[in-house]
């Protein structure tokens, strides 16, 4: 009797992670559904993918309802990977009302899909749930120092939003759900103008410009580089027991904004200084993430070393 093949969603599939995600599901030899509308992720991300047979690209807003085609299509999928939603400080203030809805009214609908499909439902939050912590480092159990109206609250409380009504649909509808909160998190394809630290600092030092901090640069930073990081969402994802579980996914290694910024002008060889601006409203001052729980849960832990993640990425920019 023939095996039937696992058919995965990835929301937000041809955005940084997302299109890594892709690339490992589609190596485990599985169906991969990749849906996006494009706002930030491209289709250069994907390129590589669009020949494959198992490989389903759809352009798609999940803030809007899925055409009566598209439900049958996705009707037996097993595993779905919610992605999508814009998610460095540029791109989320940027698209403010489009980052809101598809943290809510998009994971509302991926709910749906996964209570009608009985799929495994994976929920990728972020580590700005926590907002500017008090406690360091940051436990899944810690609750977060958020500002609900300030200028980053369109991505911080809709992802805590998702949280809360994907736990409702574990408690509910006992929906195999699962939350991850991704820490800063780096590699090839990342966007040269997305606003995140690593890839501003590599494209100034390459271009010959000053690299940027915002402060005194002593604000700190976990950095998880994109396979570690994939790993773990694959894992947290098809682990069968821990439905309703938040796990941390994320490099301990904690380093100063300044460390990271002279780092990064030290493997490019660049001639660039580091220079101080003006701090940016709500901007978290530490960020490390307690990683024993997914240590514990899905024996995960990152392998790939800050020196050998930003080389890789340095190279990855300077043939962009």
């Amino acid at each position: 009797m023939m095996k039937t093949q696992i058919k995965c969603l990835v929301t937000g599939g041809a955005g940084f992670i997302g299109s890594h995600l892709c690339d490992v599901l589609l190596a485990k030899g599985y169906e991969v559904y990749c849906l996006d509308n494009l706002i930030t992720g491209s289709r250069k991300n994907i390129f590589h993918l669009l020949p494959k047979s198992n490989f389903h690209f759809l352009l798609q807003d999940i803030s809007k309802p899925l055409s009566s085609t598209l439900n049958y299509q996705l009707s037996t999928i097993n595993y779905i990977y919610h992605l999508a939603s814009p998610a460095s400080p540029p791109q989320y203030r940027k698209y403010a009302i489009e980052t809101l809805l598809v943290n809510s009214i998009g994971t509302y609908n991926m709910l749906e899909l996964a209570k009608s499909a009985k799929a495994n439902f994976l929920l990728a939050s972020t580590s700005e749930v926590y907002g500017n912590p008090l406690l360091h480092p940051q436990k899944e159990s810690y609750f977060g120092n958020v500002n609900p109206v300030g200028v980053r609250a369109c991505y911080d409380e809709s992802k805590r939003f998702a949280e809360a009504i994907t736990l409702e649909y574990v408690r509910k509808f006992k929906v195999r759900a699962r939350i991850i909160r991704i820490f800063n998190t780096y590699g090839p394809r990342m966007q040269p103008q997305d606003g995140r630290v690593i890839s501003n600092f590599i494209t100034a030092a390459l271009g010959g410009k000053s690299l940027q901090m915002y402060g005194d640069g002593k604000q700190t930073r976990s950095f998880c580089y994109v396979s570690d990081m994939v790993s773990g969402i694959v894992m947290a994802c098809e682990r069968e027991g821990i439905d309703g579980k938040v796990i941390n996914l994320g490099n301990p290694d904690e380093r100063t904004i300044k460390e990271i910024g002279l780092k990064i002008l030290k493997l490019t060889g660049s001639d660039s200084s580091l220079i101080e601006s003006e701090k940016q409203e709500d901007d978290p001052q530490m960020r490390k993430p307690d990683i024993s729980r997914a240590i514990e849960l899905l024996d995960w832990q990152p392998k790939v070393d800050l020196n050998t993640g930003l080389r890789q990425t340095i190279k990855y920019f300077k043939n962009l």
